[in-house]
């Protein structure tokens, strides 16, 4: 195994596991899955520890995600690609999840080789258009919710002191209130649930842009989606242009709505309260959690924040 896997230590936990679990997991997947174990590269490991191994993404959910969550996923990734949406394949001649060692589970996908030209705001416009468009699954879907995703992390946040978590707390109680009385302007439907620059690539063979990490699917209202990427475009350096281009793109300006302030400051909130709760298994994470925070006791809606 390469360093960049061998090397991992407790504080930096990708998906819960340690490099020595980690190590054994890709064994056993490369053994029994037949996947190129030559030298795995570790692409993510914030939340699921995701690991390319050579021409397939190996993504390893997270120590204790219910069987049931996995294959809810697998489920509608299946659904989305027969209806030719613009997805991240799951890889053809795996099968869906795989159970590794334990109880891990696993999904396999094609690996998309992406250009040194990153993708733009815009280019998320139209798959997320064509995805608020599509009928109702027969599939159960889980119906978003995050105030409810909030408040759970709220309840599970062991790394803020008493005042913080009721500054968090009384915000929460505050915006709820106000997302009662918002009035939608688009029809509910299914939503992606985190878009973002990093949750999509470049197809090159197909010359698109396809979307990929369908762990936050749900059905809801679209608006959650558009105010999510105007977040990610004004937050984390990405510049306003991005966000106009995207806005033109899809063929609506999310921040010229009247509920646009409410949905902003939840989804804002929940970003806070999940890193929060995660900062526990990743302490370097804790110092830019409490600047968030900082700023959003200050209204400081223009600032920069760091990519956790």
């Amino acid at each position: 195994m390469p360093p960049s896997l061998e090397d991992m230590t407790d504080p930096h936990l990708p998906g819960g596991y340690t490099g020595d679990e980690l190590t054994t997991l890709i064994t056993h997947a490369c053994r029994e899955l037949g996947l190129d174990g030559t030298s795995p590269r570790m692409l993510r490991g914030h939340t699921n520890a995701v690991v390319r191994l050579g021409d397939t993404v190996l993504k390893i959910a997270r120590k204790g995600t219910a069987p049931q969550t996995v294959e809810r996923t697998v489920a509608l990734v299946r659904w989305l690609q027969d209806h030719n949406f613009p997805t991240v394949p799951l890889h053809p001649r795996t099968p869906q999840p795989a159970r590794l060692t334990g109880e891990a589970l696993a999904t396999v996908w094609t690996y998309y080789p992406q250009p040194a030209e990153p993708v733009t705001a815009a280019d998320l416009a139209a798959p997320l258009a064509t995805l608020h468009r599509l009928p109702a699954p027969r599939i159960p879907v889980r119906q978003l919710d995050n105030l409810t995703a909030i408040r759970r992390s709220l309840t599970a946040i062991n790394t803020l002191d008493p005042e913080t978590l009721h500054f968090l707390t009384t915000r929460a109680d505050r915006l709820e209130h106000a997302l009662s009385k918002v009035e939608y302007a688009l029809e509910p439907g299914i939503v992606q649930g985190d878009p973002q620059h990093r949750n999509a690539l470049h197809d090159p063979a197909g010359g698109r842009t396809v979307l990929c990490d369908w762990d936050t699917i749900a059905h809801g209202q679209p608006e959650w989606d558009l105010v999510t990427v105007e977040i990610h475009c004004r937050r984390f350096g990405h510049g306003h242009r991005h966000w106009t281009d995207f806005a033109t793109a899809y063929g609506l300006d999310i921040t010229a709505w009247p509920g646009y302030p409410v949905l902003r400051d939840i989804r804002e909130l929940r970003m806070i309260t999940t890193n929060a709760r995660k900062a526990a298994h990743t302490p370097g994470s804790l110092c830019e959690v409490q600047r968030r925070i900082k700023g959003m006791r200050e209204n400081e809606d223009g600032l920069l924040w760091n990519i956790l």
